[in-house]
């Protein structure tokens, strides 16, 4: 017969050699993520922090690239058109994100309170939030035509002699970028209170209801203060895709006139495949990579605090 304590021992060693078993076969599932993350995340991750402190043009092969230190930090402090762009990118997300927020909260609690054919019409604004956004910036070209464009054509017939040249004027280029930013993004914000929306218990309203509170009054005291997980979470999205912004200024403007909508995405794009200055750009870079990463440490505070 078999004792006590080698049966034990026996049913220990094959709980042990099962528990290592599936410990095997989930490190080999997550093998091929794992070195996908290292092979096209974290080493070009530790290039481009190389690649930041060189001088080097790409097509001159690596033997030429030459070490610079800091110069190229020291460098973005004096770049006017860096400057610029790093200005213009904030304006952007200090614009865009709460108009592009407020007008989805309106629009949200309309399709939620008022409307009939919430799907369809979930499915319309949320449309140029998955369209191409180069077929896109193309339209709002044609839209925004000086001369022939339908939105002066309308201005003009409201009675508006000298309507805006939009992208043409430095006075309204990044203005125009913006309003395409806000169209593109307000509708994966309304899809996002619309779910925050359906998280709000009804018996909140119909107490406001019996202690005599209007409309307006049910938005401010009950709506808003309801979503401000869901507004903080749009915010820091919103600004966060707002510093990448490139498309519309590639296609539309090129960064002009006058360098008056040029983001910093786009310029280090120029930098980059256009001046052939992969040092000074990959600094740039660092620069936006360091703003999102704000952005992001931030949001994680604000959401532990919050679950805490």
């Amino acid at each position: 017969m078999i004792s006590g304590s080698r049966l034990k021992g026996k049913t220990k060693s094959g709980t042990m050699k099962l528990q290592t078993k599936e410990n095997l076969a989930g490190y080999s599932f997550l093998a091929l993520n794992f070195i996908g993350y290292i092979a096209f995340k974290l080493i070009p991750l530790v290039l481009a922090l190389g690649l930041s402190v060189t001088k080097w043009n790409f097509a001159s092969g690596f033997k030429n690239m030459e070490f610079v230190g800091l110069d190229n930090y020291a460098r973005l402090l004096h770049d006017d058109v860096f400057i610029r762009s790093l200005i213009n990118t904030l304006i952007y997300g200090v614009v865009l994100v709460p108009v592009a927020i407020f007008l989805a909260l309106v629009f949200a609690v309309i399709l939620n309170e008022y409307v009939f054919g919430k799907g369809i019409l979930r499915l319309a604004f949320y449309l140029p939030n998955v369209s191409s956004m180069v077929a896109v910036s193309v339209v709002w070209m044609i839209l925004f035509l000086p001369s022939y464009g339908p939105i002066n054509q309308v201005l003009m017939t409201l009675g508006i002699d000298n309507p805006p040249r939009w992208l043409n004027a430095t006075s309204t280029s990044l203005l125009s970028i913006i309003i395409v930013g806000i169209w593109q993004r307000i509708g994966y914000n309304i899809i996002v209170v619309l779910a925050g929306l359906q998280g709000i218990s009804k018996s909140l309203y119909e107490s406001a209801e019996i202690d005599g509170a209007n409309g307006i009054q049910k938005f401010f005291y009950i709506t808003i203060p309801s979503l401000s997980n869901t507004m903080f979470f749009l915010t820091m999205i919103s600004f966060i895709s707002s510093f990448q912004v490139f498309t519309p200024v590639q296609v539309m403007t090129k960064g002009g006139p006058g360098n008056s909508s040029s983001v910093l995405v786009y310029y280090i794009y120029k930098n980059a495949f256009q001046y052939n200055e992969i040092g000074y750009a990959t600094a740039m870079a660092w620069v936006l990579f360091f703003l999102v990463f704000i952005f992001t440490i931030g949001r994680m505070i604000f959401t532990r605090k919050n679950e805490g």
